[in-house]
């Protein structure tokens, strides 16, 4: 019974180095931005409550 066959190089020790210099890593907040996002929807402070009360209602019925 056979799984496939392989190269018998693949299970010979491999030598990797796991080491890297400094400048070789990853700069987590290479991409960082300061500021601010507004967004305005036109709609009234009531026009969004209602809707949201619709999408509360209609989660409820699903259930």
């Amino acid at each position: 019974m056979g799984f496939g066959s392989y190269d018998e190089s693949e299970q010979q020790n491999h030598d990797v180095s796991t080491e890297r210099e400094e400048s070789e890593g990853v700069d987590a907040h290479e991409h960082d931005h300061d500021g601010e996002l507004t967004f305005e929807s036109g709609s009234s402070v009531n026009d969004l409550v209602n809707r949201l009360e619709e999408i509360k209602a209609t989660s409820e019925n699903e259930e």
